[in-house]
Protein backbone atom coordinates (compact mmCIF):
# COMPACT_ATOMS: atom_id res chain seq x y z
CA UNK A 1 0.00 0.00 0.00
CA UNK A 2 3.31 2.59 0.75
CA UNK A 3 4.44 1.76 -2.78
CA UNK A 4 0.85 2.39 -4.43
CA UNK A 5 0.61 5.97 -2.57
CA UNK A 6 4.33 6.69 -3.67
CA UNK A 7 3.73 5.78 -7.39
CA UNK A 8 0.56 8.20 -6.57
CA UNK A 9 2.32 10.69 -5.23
CA UNK A 10 4.88 10.80 -7.85
CA UNK A 11 2.10 10.52 -10.73
CA UNK A 12 0.20 13.68 -9.59
CA UNK A 13 3.33 15.44 -9.11
CA UNK A 14 4.34 14.57 -12.52
CA UNK A 15 0.76 15.62 -13.94
CA UNK A 16 0.84 19.09 -11.98
CA UNK A 17 4.57 19.47 -13.45
CA UNK A 18 4.08 19.16 -16.83
CA UNK A 19 0.62 21.15 -16.57
CA UNK A 20 3.29 23.98 -15.00
CA UNK A 21 5.58 23.94 -17.64
CA UNK A 22 2.59 23.84 -20.30
CA UNK A 23 1.36 27.23 -18.49
CA UNK A 24 4.61 28.86 -18.67
CA UNK A 25 5.29 27.92 -22.05
CA UNK A 26 1.70 29.30 -23.01
CA UNK A 27 2.53 32.61 -21.91
CA UNK A 28 6.40 33.18 -22.20
CA UNK A 29 6.52 31.85 -25.58
CA UNK A 30 3.57 33.85 -27.68
CA UNK A 31 6.28 37.08 -26.93
CA UNK A 32 8.57 35.51 -29.25
CA UNK A 33 7.86 37.20 -32.67
CA UNK A 34 8.46 35.52 -35.77
CA UNK A 35 9.66 38.79 -38.11
CA UNK A 36 7.69 39.51 -41.73
CA UNK A 37 9.33 37.96 -44.42
CA UNK A 38 11.58 40.61 -45.74
CA UNK A 39 10.83 41.31 -49.68
CA UNK A 40 10.57 43.56 -52.56
CA UNK A 41 7.75 42.32 -54.55
CA UNK A 42 4.50 44.62 -54.16
CA UNK A 43 2.26 43.56 -50.86
CA UNK A 44 -1.18 44.20 -53.05
CA UNK A 45 -3.24 41.75 -51.66
CA UNK A 46 -5.25 42.71 -48.64
CA UNK A 47 -6.00 40.14 -45.92
CA UNK A 48 -7.23 40.57 -42.11
CA UNK A 49 -6.88 38.31 -38.93
CA UNK A 50 -10.39 38.16 -37.18
CA UNK A 51 -10.71 37.62 -33.85
CA UNK A 52 -14.35 36.90 -31.63
CA UNK A 53 -11.92 37.02 -28.26
CA UNK A 54 -11.08 33.09 -28.58
CA UNK A 55 -11.31 31.80 -31.86
CA UNK A 56 -8.96 33.51 -35.14
CA UNK A 57 -9.97 33.50 -38.36
CA UNK A 58 -7.98 34.33 -41.55
CA UNK A 59 -10.10 36.71 -44.00
CA UNK A 60 -9.65 37.66 -47.46
CA UNK A 61 -11.79 38.87 -50.12
CA UNK A 62 -13.84 36.35 -51.95
CA UNK A 63 -12.18 37.18 -55.38
CA UNK A 64 -8.90 38.14 -56.61
CA UNK A 65 -6.66 36.89 -59.46
CA UNK A 66 -5.11 33.98 -57.36
CA UNK A 67 -8.07 32.81 -56.52
CA UNK A 68 -12.13 32.35 -56.39
CA UNK A 69 -12.77 31.18 -52.85
CA UNK A 70 -16.86 31.11 -53.71
CA UNK A 71 -15.43 28.17 -56.22
CA UNK A 72 -14.17 26.32 -52.96
CA UNK A 73 -16.40 27.03 -50.30
CA UNK A 74 -19.88 27.97 -52.36
CA UNK A 75 -22.65 30.87 -51.40
CA UNK A 76 -24.79 28.53 -51.63
CA UNK A 77 -23.74 26.49 -48.58
CA UNK A 78 -25.37 29.07 -46.38
CA UNK A 79 -28.30 29.27 -45.16
CA UNK A 80 -28.57 33.01 -46.86
CA UNK A 81 -27.13 32.49 -50.27
CA UNK A 82 -25.78 35.88 -50.83
CA UNK A 83 -23.67 35.96 -53.42
CA UNK A 84 -22.71 40.04 -52.81
CA UNK A 85 -20.89 39.23 -49.80
CA UNK A 86 -17.09 40.38 -50.42
CA UNK A 87 -15.23 38.64 -47.97
CA UNK A 88 -14.55 35.44 -46.59
CA UNK A 89 -13.53 33.92 -42.85
CA UNK A 90 -11.67 31.40 -42.93
CA UNK A 91 -10.64 29.23 -39.75
CA UNK A 92 -9.38 25.64 -38.59
CA UNK A 93 -10.26 24.15 -35.14
CA UNK A 94 -11.93 20.93 -33.61
CA UNK A 95 -15.21 19.82 -34.97
CA UNK A 96 -17.03 18.98 -31.41
CA UNK A 97 -16.60 22.05 -30.34
CA UNK A 98 -17.80 24.05 -33.74
CA UNK A 99 -20.75 22.13 -34.08
CA UNK A 100 -21.79 20.82 -30.18
CA UNK A 101 -21.05 23.96 -28.60
CA UNK A 102 -22.90 26.68 -30.05
CA UNK A 103 -22.16 28.70 -26.41
CA UNK A 104 -19.67 28.07 -23.87
CA UNK A 105 -22.76 27.13 -21.66
CA UNK A 106 -23.25 23.99 -24.06
CA UNK A 107 -19.29 22.39 -23.41
CA UNK A 108 -19.27 19.23 -22.24
CA UNK A 109 -16.33 17.30 -20.76
CA UNK A 110 -16.06 14.38 -23.21
CA UNK A 111 -16.29 17.40 -26.08
CA UNK A 112 -13.63 18.97 -24.53
CA UNK A 113 -11.57 15.84 -23.54
CA UNK A 114 -11.66 14.81 -26.66
CA UNK A 115 -10.20 18.00 -28.41
CA UNK A 116 -7.60 18.20 -25.62
CA UNK A 117 -5.61 14.91 -26.26
CA UNK A 118 -6.14 14.10 -30.24
CA UNK A 119 -8.89 12.24 -29.98
CA UNK A 120 -11.50 13.94 -32.06
CA UNK A 121 -11.74 15.00 -35.96
CA UNK A 122 -11.34 18.50 -37.22
CA UNK A 123 -13.20 21.28 -39.40
CA UNK A 124 -12.75 24.12 -41.08
CA UNK A 125 -15.59 27.12 -40.91
CA UNK A 126 -16.45 29.53 -43.12
CA UNK A 127 -18.29 32.71 -42.61
CA UNK A 128 -18.89 36.05 -45.75
CA UNK A 129 -18.70 39.53 -44.41
CA UNK A 130 -20.07 42.19 -46.49
CA UNK A 131 -16.74 44.10 -45.41
CA UNK A 132 -14.12 44.17 -42.66
CA UNK A 133 -13.84 47.22 -39.75
CA UNK A 134 -10.40 47.57 -38.43
CA UNK A 135 -10.19 47.61 -34.67
CA UNK A 136 -8.97 45.35 -31.89
CA UNK A 137 -10.63 42.65 -33.03
CA UNK A 138 -9.51 42.72 -36.40
CA UNK A 139 -5.84 43.31 -38.53
CA UNK A 140 -5.28 43.99 -42.05
CA UNK A 141 -2.60 42.18 -43.41
CA UNK A 142 -0.55 42.84 -46.76
CA UNK A 143 1.41 39.99 -48.54
CA UNK A 144 2.50 39.43 -52.23
CA UNK A 145 0.94 37.23 -54.50
CA UNK A 146 3.44 34.73 -53.94
CA UNK A 147 2.83 34.84 -50.58
CA UNK A 148 -1.25 34.73 -50.83
CA UNK A 149 -0.31 31.48 -53.02
CA UNK A 150 1.34 29.87 -50.39
CA UNK A 151 -1.77 30.89 -47.63
CA UNK A 152 -3.83 29.56 -50.38
CA UNK A 153 -2.27 25.97 -50.59
CA UNK A 154 -2.03 25.52 -46.87
CA UNK A 155 -5.37 25.94 -46.58
CA UNK A 156 -6.31 23.47 -49.33
CA UNK A 157 -3.58 21.04 -47.54
CA UNK A 158 -5.79 21.32 -44.49
CA UNK A 159 -9.08 20.04 -46.52
CA UNK A 160 -10.60 16.55 -46.89
CA UNK A 161 -11.94 16.49 -50.20
CA UNK A 162 -13.77 13.56 -52.05
CA UNK A 163 -13.30 11.71 -55.26
CA UNK A 164 -13.68 15.00 -57.37
CA UNK A 165 -11.15 16.86 -55.42
CA UNK A 166 -14.28 19.19 -53.96
CA UNK A 167 -13.94 20.37 -50.58
CA UNK A 168 -16.71 17.90 -48.06
CA UNK A 169 -19.28 20.39 -47.06
CA UNK A 170 -21.01 19.50 -43.95
CA UNK A 171 -24.13 19.27 -43.25
CA UNK A 172 -25.55 21.00 -40.23
CA UNK A 173 -28.00 22.84 -38.74
CA UNK A 174 -25.41 24.01 -35.92
CA UNK A 175 -24.52 26.96 -37.72
CA UNK A 176 -23.81 30.53 -36.14
CA UNK A 177 -25.54 32.52 -38.53
CA UNK A 178 -27.29 32.53 -42.03
CA UNK A 179 -23.73 33.06 -43.50
CA UNK A 180 -21.30 30.39 -42.75
CA UNK A 181 -20.98 27.06 -43.28
CA UNK A 182 -18.69 24.24 -42.14
CA UNK A 183 -16.23 21.79 -44.14
CA UNK A 184 -14.12 18.52 -43.25
CA UNK A 185 -10.72 19.30 -42.58
CA UNK A 186 -7.10 16.96 -41.39
CA UNK A 187 -5.54 17.61 -38.69
CA UNK A 188 -6.58 16.89 -34.89
CA UNK A 189 -7.27 19.82 -32.16
CA UNK A 190 -5.36 19.46 -29.21
CA UNK A 191 -3.75 22.02 -26.36
CA UNK A 192 -0.33 21.70 -28.39
CA UNK A 193 -2.53 22.72 -31.80
CA UNK A 194 -5.11 24.60 -31.30
CA UNK A 195 -7.38 26.80 -34.00
CA UNK A 196 -5.31 29.69 -32.82
CA UNK A 197 -2.02 27.58 -33.02
CA UNK A 198 -3.09 27.18 -36.49
CA UNK A 199 -3.89 30.52 -37.73
CA UNK A 200 -0.37 31.23 -36.48
CA UNK A 201 1.37 28.52 -38.67
CA UNK A 202 -0.73 30.40 -41.44
CA UNK A 203 1.01 33.43 -40.89
CA UNK A 204 4.22 32.14 -40.77
CA UNK A 205 4.18 30.44 -44.27
CA UNK A 206 2.46 33.54 -45.92
CA UNK A 207 6.05 35.89 -44.24
CA UNK A 208 3.41 37.62 -41.76
CA UNK A 209 4.69 38.22 -38.48
CA UNK A 210 3.50 35.98 -35.84
CA UNK A 211 4.46 33.91 -32.49
CA UNK A 212 6.83 31.58 -32.31
CA UNK A 213 4.02 29.38 -31.19
CA UNK A 214 1.12 30.32 -29.75
CA UNK A 215 -2.35 28.45 -28.13
CA UNK A 216 -4.62 31.92 -28.00
CA UNK A 217 -5.70 34.71 -30.24
CA UNK A 218 -3.49 37.08 -27.88
CA UNK A 219 -0.82 35.18 -28.72
CA UNK A 220 -0.90 36.67 -32.32
CA UNK A 221 -2.68 39.81 -31.58
CA UNK A 222 -0.11 41.26 -29.55
CA UNK A 223 2.13 41.69 -32.59
CA UNK A 224 -0.13 43.55 -34.28
CA UNK A 225 -0.73 46.37 -32.15
CA UNK A 226 -0.06 49.18 -34.45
Amino acid sequence: MKKFFKILLKTIVSIVGLVALYLLCAYLLPFIEIPAEKTNEPKNVEAYILTNGVHTDLVFPVKSKEIDWSQKFPYEDTVAKDSTLRYIAIGWGDKGFYLDTPAWADLKFSTAFKAAFWLGNSAIHTTFYKEMKLGEDCKKLEMTSAQYQRLIKFIDDAMDKNAEGNYINIKTKAVYGKNDSFYEAKGSYSFLFTCNTWTNEALKVSGQKAAFWTASDKGIFQHYQY
